[in-house]
């Protein structure tokens, strides 16, 4: 095995949660290059991974809403540099139409992709000449290592390996002067948010441990929604919007990471830093992070967790202190 392309086109938390495959594959064919095909919006997270040898991306999502000409030019210019290399297989781990149309239009021997059943649209069969099997019963994120290797042959025995390298620059905020909770209150949807209210009184909770409160923001409706938080926190700081450069640079800044299902506690989660992800209104078993002493998710998807269920989550990876609070905790690697 030689070259492999993996299509995982969107979002950030699954594609930051899908890179784990490439040091699979590199592991069981030592020296094998692997490109990966993402949506532009993503590359730069595609980048950050070690092992990745080309970074394959078009502005799908920002033509899909705009359809401007310029976007239609780049994603067709895009396709002559998917083609410049043949591959020994590409392995679709997203499963619907956009990365079916990937993995068809690039040149290889075998294109792995799901099962009728399992595929996020069941037209993508199209593009597949061999098949992962079924969906086995984990999380979606050890569902895509296993599914690779299906398609490849090997059986996936070690913890993830995310490879992630954040690029260092004169862009990156000043060092915080002490230990820091990064609090992730944004998400994607309106009933996916944990109540302000929650937010306030945990925050309040974690400057008694002697952790400073961060607000990270990046929309006018998520802004003012720091400033709700802040008002209940006082200290609390709302950060300058940030590239999501700045933001991974933040993350690995910070002592702790907390914050509802959104891409960015993936990301803290790949970054190894104590994190706990709060769900309201999706599936934890399925599309959380978890990681023995470092790494929690809490909500059963119908009910909003309580601020003490939230704080029993960040004892387990970031334990209350009676002594310096300026050291943060030992961080159990996975």
């Amino acid at each position: 095995m030689k070259r492999v392309l993996i299509v995982k086109v969107t979002s950030l938390g699954d594609v930051v949660e899908a890179l784990p495959v490439v040091a699979d594959v590199q592991r069981k064919f030592p020296g094998a290059k692997v490109d990966w095909a993402v949506d532009d919006a993503f590359a730069e997270i595609v980048h950050w991974n070690a092992g990745i040898d080309r970074v394959l991306c078009a502005p799908l999502r920002r033509f899909k809403k705009a359809r401007r000409w310029s976007d239609f030019k780049a994603i067709w210019d895009s396709i002559a540099e998917l083609r410049a290399e043949r591959y020994d297989a590409i392995i679709d781990i997203h499963g619907v139409y956009k990365s079916a149309i990937i993995a068809f239009i690039a040149r290889g021997k075998r294109r792995f992709g799901y099962l009728a059943q399992d595929l996020g649209e069941q037209g993508a069969a199209f593009a597949y000449n061999g098949r992962f099997g079924p969906r086995p019963k984990c999380d979606a994120w050890l569902g895509m290592r296993i599914s690779t290797g299906e398609a490849l042959g090997y059986t996936v025995d070690t913890p993830p390996d995310f490879q992630m390298r954040i690029p260092r620059d004169g862009n990156a905020l000043p060092a915080p002067d002490a230990p820091t909770a990064l609090i992730f209150h944004a998400t994607s949807k309106e009933e996916k948010k944990w109540p302000v209210a929650h937010w306030g009184e945990l925050c309040n909770e974690l400057v008694k441990r002697g952790l400073r409160i961060e607000l990270p923001w990046g929309s006018d409706a998520e802004h003012a929604t720091a400033k709700e938080i802040a008002a209940l926190v006082p200290g609390a700081v709302i950060l300058p919007r940030l590239t999501v450069t700045q933001v991974a640079q933040r993350i690995e800044d910070s002592a702790l990471v907390v914050g509802t299902d959104t891409g960015f506690v993936h990301l803290g989660h790949a970054l190894l830093k104590p994190t706990v992800m709060i769900f309201v209104a999706t599936n934890a078993e399925h599309l959380g992070v978890r990681a023995p002493d470092r790494s929690i998710s809490i909500g059963d998807g119908h009910h909003v967790p309580p601020v003490s269920v939230a704080l029993d989550a960040i004892d387990r990876v970031y334990p209350a202190r009676t002594g310096d609070a300026s050291k943060g905790p030992a961080v159990t690697a996975v």
